[in-house]
């Protein structure tokens, strides 16, 4: 459900994606050099060619990274879930999210993915901003969220078609990579079966393949070996990897500190709304296991104080 909130503008992503991409890269000289406007004109045009060349030094510096996010805010009434957030992530990478429950991790994924208008920040998706181009972003982007909500009176085999052909890829090509995606991720057997009578980790699975099916450059992950088996997640891991080994880049939230440790190249801790840790896995340890770093940081050590009565036993 939450890829079909967002895949409706996937039909429009292929004419807008080759309409707004050049021009974002291409607008100082495009609009401004083709014709004679810059011959009649040269001082009135100048002006116009300084704003987009100021976009296009922004776009600029970041140039190779996947992710890049500042000053992200969303606040629910007087509640601040996501309090100035900033992110960098390079392209052919993982990149690890960490944080507790309620820490903001959700939020800022959905914000990431276009499924929540921030109040306040910038978020660019290979270089394209998210504002002024929220198709093209879409399209960039694969997105499994937490809460996994599917059409699942579906079949898989008819839930994947849907996905490919919302994203606007032609019925043959959807049929051979949902036949590549079953191979990939052991789910040939289970294609005629609906998605409603799959287990957690198999409905994941489905998901996360509907979520590659248009082959994006980046990949937002909230929790997705949550359910999953060990076997399973490996097969998705060795897939990931092959991924980003050619380019792609995951965005990842896990609950699962030796897994972000193991995975990813850079990761930030978030605590009530804002990023208290970013770097290397090794700067951000600082001499800890990432779980003894995560703790320190989030504050959250048990309580046990007030529990004896839980030792008396009823009975």
């Amino acid at each position: 459900m939450t890829e079909a909130e967002q895949a409706p503008v996937a039909p429009t992503a292929p004419e807008s994606t080759t309409a707004s991409e050049p021009a974002v890269a291409d607008e100082p000289s495009d609009p401004v050099g083709i014709g004679d406007e810059s011959a009649a004109a040269p001082a009135p045009a100048a002006p116009e060619p300084d704003a987009p060349g100021e976009d296009d030094r922004v776009s600029a510096s970041h140039e190779g990274q996947a992710l890049v996010v500042r000053g992200l805010v969303k606040r629910f009434g007087d509640t601040v879930a996501v309090g100035g957030i900033d992110l960098t992530a390079p392209a052919g990478s993982f990149y690890g999210i960490v944080g507790p429950n309620g820490a903001g991790k959700t939020t800022t994924l959905s914000i990431i993915a276009g499924l929540l208008r921030p109040d306040a920040g910038t978020v660019l998706i290979s270089g394209i901003d998210q504002r002024t181009d929220s198709a093209a972003a879409k399209k960039a982007l694969g997105v499994l969220p937490d809460r996994l909500r599917t059409f699942d009176r579906l079949t898989g085999r008819q839930l994947l078609h849907y996905y490919g052909l919302l994203r606007g890829l032609a019925a043959d090509v959807v049929e051979k990579r949902v036949a590549d995606l079953a191979r990939a991720f052991d789910l040939t057997g289970a294609l005629s079966r609906v998605v409603s009578d799959y287990s957690a980790g198999m409905t994941k699975k489905i998901m996360l393949a509907g979520a590659m099916i248009h082959s994006p450059r980046v990949l937002v992950l909230d929790e997705p070996f949550e359910s999953v088996d060990p076997v399973s997640s490996g097969v998705i891991l060795d897939i990931l990897r092959a991924y980003v080994a050619h380019g792609g880049t995951v965005i990842l939230s896990s609950h699962g500190m030796d897994l972000i440790e193991q995975v990813c190249e850079r990761i930030a801790i978030i605590v009530g709304g804002e990023v208290l840790a970013e770097g290397t896995v090794d700067e951000v340890r600082a001499g800890q296991t990432l779980e003894q770093r995560f703790v320190e940081l989030s504050g959250s050590a048990g309580e046990v104080e007030g529990l004896e009565w839980l030792h008396t036993f009823s009975a």
